[in-house]
């Protein structure tokens, strides 16, 4: 969901070039298939298909949320009677002030916690919804060129789902899985984002987070 925007859209690449056959969701259903010809255009070799959000849904097995935090009710609205129990919904929302014409670098209050709690309570019962993907650059994801290496934090009440997760983010080259404890946890993660922006814009870069002293 979101694959029409900068991050969902790096993701939809990046995983379709690892082999995962792709749907991008859009409210727009043009707008989803304009996308998947260009995701096909990045890599020929990728399967990639453009639906309406909750066709597109309806598709997967694991449903990726990766819209603006001012859309992101809007579209758990319009899923809620899509999603199915079972399924894992991975949130990369992040309540930036950007959402209300403020600062990039400011986060907004939200009542759950976190943006992913908002769409854990959300979300119908038995889906399953784990946080990741908050300081992933958007722009390296789309430059298949570049050579990723850094962590991706993850955040989820449930082993297996994190588990899951992981394998899908390790069949990106150069990304790393790390379990971050429970969803609650989230709501550090998602300050995050505004810290890297802050960096990025101060010193010109594309900064990522890397975690040392793990094992693997």
């Amino acid at each position: 969901m979101g694959g029409t925007g900068a991050l969902g859209f790096g993701l939809a690449v990046r995983l379709g070039r690892a082999g995962v056959p792709i749907v991008i969701g859009s409210r727009d259903a043009a707008r989803a298939q304009e996308a998947a010809g260009n995701a096909s255009e990045h890599v020929p070799s990728g399967s990639f298909t453009g639906l309406p959000n909750e066709q597109a849904a309806r598709e997967a097995e694991t449903v990726i949320i990766s819209v603006p935090f001012r859309n992101q009710s809007e579209t758990m609205t319009h899923l809620k009677g899509v999603l199915q129990p079972e399924q894992l919904l991975v949130d990369a929302t992040v309540p930036l002030a950007a959402a209300v014409s403020g600062k990039a670098t400011r986060t907004l209050g939200v009542w759950q916690g976190s943006a992913a709690q908002a769409a854990q309570e959300m979300a119908p019962e038995g889906v399953r919804v784990v946080a990741a993907f908050h300081t992933v650059s958007a722009a390296l994801l789309r430059d298949l060129d570049h050579e990723l290496d850094e962590d991706v934090l993850m955040c989820g009440d449930r082993r297996e789902d994190k588990a899951q997760l992981a394998a899908l983010i390790d069949l990106i080259r150069g990304l790393r899985a790390v379990d971050c404890g429970p969803l609650e946890m989230a709501r550090i993660v998602e300050q995050l984002t505004p810290l890297i922006i802050s960096i990025n814009v101060r010193n010109k870069v594309r900064a990522g987070i890397k975690i040392t002293g793990l094992s693997r």
